[in-house]
C-alpha cells in the first residue's frame, strides 16, 4: 500500500518583475492614498463595513482601465499570473485570463478582513505596496475543513495544517485559486497595511 497526496492547493508568491518596480510601488501608493481622499463613497461604505479600513472594492474596483499606473501593475502582473495558470493546468480553450477587478485596501490598526472567496473569479491574488514590520499576513483556509466532522486535530504541521498564513512582505505577490477561502486577521500594529488586490477571468 502507499499513501498518496491528492487534490493539491497551489500558491504562488513572488516578487514584482521587471526593472523600475520599486519606482512603479512608490506611484501605486501615491495613487492608493489620493484614492481614498478623493473616494467619498468608499470612504462611506468603509466605514459601516470595514472599521479601521478602507478599501475601494464597492466604490472604484476596475483601477487598471482608469488608471495608466495600475494599468502598468496588471501588465506586469500577466507573466506570473500566465505561469501560475499552467502550473494550475487550467485549459482555457484559447481563451487568456484577462483582469477583470483591481482595487484597493488599507487597513489601519483594529482592521479586519473576514473570511471570504471570490465568486465568479478564477486567479485572485494580492500586491502589497506598504507593510508595517508584525503585520498580518494572509490566511488561507484548507478547502476540505468543513468537510473533516469528527476528525481528531492533527499534530504535524505543514501539509496537514488546517489553515496556512503567508506573510505579507512589502513588493510582494500572492496568487491563489478564486475558490480559496481566505481572511486578513486583524492587523495589531501601528501603521497601515495597504495594498492592491485583483481578479483574473477567462469567461
Amino acid at each position: 500500500m502507499a499513501v498518496r497526496s491528492l487534490f493539491a492547493t497551489l500558491v504562488d508568491v513572488g516578487r514584482l518583475a521587471g526593472a523600475g518596480s520599486q519606482l512603479l510601488n512608490r506611484r501605486l501608493l501615491l495613487e492608493a492614498r489620493q484614492l481614498r481622499v478623493d473616494d467619498a463613497a468608499g470612504r462611506s461604505w468603509s466605514r459601516a463595513h470595514y472599521p479601521s479600513g478602507y478599501t475601494s472594492y464597492c466604490s472604484v474596483n476596475r483601477l487598471h482601465e482608469i488608471s495608466p499606473t495600475f494599468a502598468e501593475l496588471a501588465r506586469r502582473l500577466q507573466p506570473a499570473v500566465r505561469r501560475f495558470a499552467a502550473a494550475l493546468q487550467l485549459d482555457l480553450k484559447g481563451r487568456r485570463l484577462q483582469m477583470t477587478d483591481c482595487w484597493v485596501n488599507v487597513m489601519g490598526s483594529g482592521a479586519v478582513h473576514g473570511l471570504h472567496l471570490h465568486p465568479a473569479a478564477t486567479i485572485s491574488g494580492t500586491y502589497y505596496l506598504l507593510v508595517p514590520p508584525g503585520s498580518a499576513g494572509l490566511k488561507l483556509e484548507d478547502p476540505r475543513l468543513d468537510r473533516f466532522m469528527a476528525a481528531p486535530p492533527r499534530a504535524a504541521r505543514g501539509r496537514s495544517e488546517s489553515w496556512v498564513t503567508v506573510p505579507a512582505r512589502t513588493g510582494s505577490v500572492v496568487l491563489f485559486e478564486s475558490w480559496l477561502r481566505h481572511e486578513v486577521p486583524m492587523q495589531r500594529v501601528r501603521g497601515e497595511r495597504i495594498s492592491v488586490s485583483f481578479n483574473y477571468g477567462w469567461f
